[in-house]
């Protein structure tokens, strides 16, 4: 047990690793001695003539300079667009907000829950029980403007809905998608006594 085991892996067959051969340094050279006559002094540095490009590859350069221009005009076409929507964009709400001024009809002491599906989500406004007649015959909407759901008349729902019409949440126009066959089976109808 006094054995390395170094000495064990070669009692095993393991053969030692072979040293790496050193390879003879390469002459140096002397300094005294210069390279080139010139050397001594400054050296002029000419520079070489080029070959000449063949026609192919000038074409390549010049169609290739044609498509990076293209792609060029097309980011600028594409980013003048973007900022014309914006500011579009940008005008519109200003609008919307100016249609909104007194005409929001929300109420605090509102208690009746009515939810609706907006941006994938299911969301509510709390409405009174003439408001929330009014909603669902369509003479009232829903437009959702800097985070808040407001009730609105209808008319401005539709003026809204001309400018900008992702800002109106619900809106009971009739136009509604209809519930598939077998819906109006009683087994899929709600309880009237159910809460939310």
């Amino acid at each position: 047990m006094s054995h390395s085991l170094k000495d064990q892996l070669l009692g095993l067959g393991f053969k030692p690793v072979p040293k790496p051969e050193r390879k003879p340094d390469p002459p140096a050279r002397s300094p005294s001695k210069p390279v080139h006559p010139k050397a001594s002094g400054r050296v002029k540095h000419t520079a070489k003539p080029r070959p000449a490009k063949s026609q192919e590859e000038i074409d390549l350069a010049k169609a290739f300079a044609l498509r990076t221009q293209h792609e060029k005009r097309e980011r600028e076409l594409a980013e003048q667009a973007k900022q014309a929507a914006a500011l579009q964009k940008k005008i519109s709400k200003e609008q919307v907000g100016k249609l909104l001024e007194g005409g929001i009809l929300n109420i605090e002491e509102a208690d009746i829950a009515r939810h609706f599906s907006y941006g994938g989500k299911i969301k509510r406004i709390y409405v009174t029980a003439t408001q929330l007649a009014a909603l669902n015959a369509g003479e009232l909407g829903v437009v959702q403007f800097n985070g808040r759901y407001c009730l609105t008349s209808c008319q401005i729902t539709l003026a809204v809905r001309d400018l900008l019409p992702s800002l109106v949440a619900l809106y009971c126009d009739g136009n509604e998608e209809s519930l598939p066959d077998g819906y109006d089976d009683p087994k899929f109808q709600v309880p009237d006594d159910l809460i939310w």
